[in-house]
């Protein structure tokens, strides 16, 4: 009999989900580099991946003129505007892993030696120039682990 490579792998085992305190929750987003910001755009959630880095327990991420995160936190006049940020690491195989959850005020960051500061902790991804920082103050920390449902 011929083995049929179209059909579906065979399901992983049985997993169950693990709330994750805000202390590990941020301790995961720190290890990995890349996440998923969401924020308001003309009143419809809009959704980016960008790389980001922890600072003093904030996330930092860079932009550049005319991105769209940009100017809405300029808009904000300092007091911010609310943003969620997402990071995971999920295997594909056995669907085990984390995701974290971040909800809090994001600023645009006016201070030029912490501007300074954050251009040589943190190298874009993207060949252009990200002339801008937004800084992301947690206000709300959820996570889940996908862990291996042993019992």
């Amino acid at each position: 009999m011929a083995h049929d490579d179209s059909a579906p792998a065979p399901a992983p085992g049985a997993r169950r989900s693990v709330e994750l305190d805000g202390v590990e929750a941020m301790r995961l987003l720190g290890s990995v580099s890349l996440g998923r910001i969401v924020f308001t755009r003309q009143a419809l959630p809009a959704v980016r991946p960008v790389n980001h880095v922890l600072v003093d327990g904030d996330i930092v991420i860079r932009t550049h003129e005319g991105a769209a995160l940009t100017s809405r936190a300029r808009q904000a006049d300092g007091a911010g505007v609310v943003v969620a940020y997402e990071a995971d690491v999920i295997d594909p195989d056995t669907h085990l892993g984390w995701s974290v959850v971040v909800t809090g005020y994001a600023r645009l960051v006016t201070d030029p030696r912490e501007l300074a500061r954050y251009e040589t902790l943190l190298r874009p991804w993207l060949d252009r120039a990200m002339e801008h920082a937004v800084r992301i103050r947690p206000d709300l920390v959820t996570g889940i682990a996908l862990v291996a449902d042993d019992g």
